[in-house]
């Protein structure tokens, strides 16, 4: 059961248009919507989160967030990574700096509400400032680049991510493979250090922003989630993610 915390919540879903690998994807149409509208609607229904908004540069996003109904913030076209966008949007919503915000990744159409909620348990402790989801990952995956890998520590808090298999096992020593799932919760006044820092060398290596916090001793806090969720990288993906969505419907 997820801790109450005294914290408001709010969700932001960054939504670019150019991206390298799947140009336009947040408006990749999935059983009739586009891909942020399902994310935007999933993300919704966690009781936690106080408001949920996407966070666009695109005028294209934008038009298609207002005729869906979807509330909308219009963010510069130049930021190095989505959690940058999130601030900007998180601060034109005027959210207050003891709040948590939750960057909800755009391509993550199967959301599962309850997943956000583990999401947002952590900040009961006041210690922890930022938190993560992983689950179990099946070892044959773990040279999958796309696939995110993780180790952490004996409390939960993130020792290290990698596109690359960690940990690596040298013998025939059984190792445990954790999936790094890309939702974020900050404190307000974490986030705002985050993009004051800037990209770090970790972070331009492996492409991957939360290595940024752990460069410079920020510690994550990851909840293990036995829920799952189907992300989009690239257009072969929304078949997939298609038919599950189906299935839950029907079930």
């Amino acid at each position: 059961m997820t801790q109450t915390i005294s914290n408001r919540v709010f969700g932001i879903i960054p939504a670019r248009y150019g991206s390298t690998r799947f140009p336009g994807k947040p408006l990749a149409p999935i059983l009739g919507q586009p891909m942020f509208w399902h994310v935007f609607q999933r993300a919704s229904r966690c009781p936690e989160i106080e408001k949920v908004v996407l966070a666009t540069d695109s005028r294209r996003i934008a038009e298609a967030a207002q005729s869906h109904h979807v509330p909308y913030v219009m963010t510069r076209p130049d930021h190095p990574s989505g959690t940058d966008r999130v601030l900007e949007a998180a601060d034109h919503l005027g959210v207050p700096e003891n709040a948590v915000v939750i960057n909800i990744q755009g391509d993550e159409p199967a959301l599962q509400p309850e997943m956000l909620s583990e999401l947002v348990g952590p900040f009961s402790e006041p210690e922890v400032q930022v938190a993560t989801l992983i689950s179990d990952m099946d070892p044959d995956q773990r040279g999958d680049r796309d696939q995110v890998k993780v180790v952490v520590d004996h409390r939960g808090n993130a020792l290290y991510f990698s596109r690359a298999a960690i940990p690596y096992a040298r013998d025939a020593e059984p190792a445990v493979y954790y999936r790094h799932i890309g939702l974020y919760a900050f404190r307000m006044a974490t986030l705002r250090h985050f993009v004051a820092l800037g990209p770090g060398r970790l972070e331009r290596t492996e492409k991957l922003e939360q290595l940024r916090l752990l460069e410079n001793g920020i510690p994550i806090r990851t909840v293990q989630t036995r829920h799952r969720s189907i992300g989009v990288d690239r257009p072969e993906d929304i078949a997939a993610v298609s038919r599950w969505l189906t299935s839950q419907s029907k079930g």
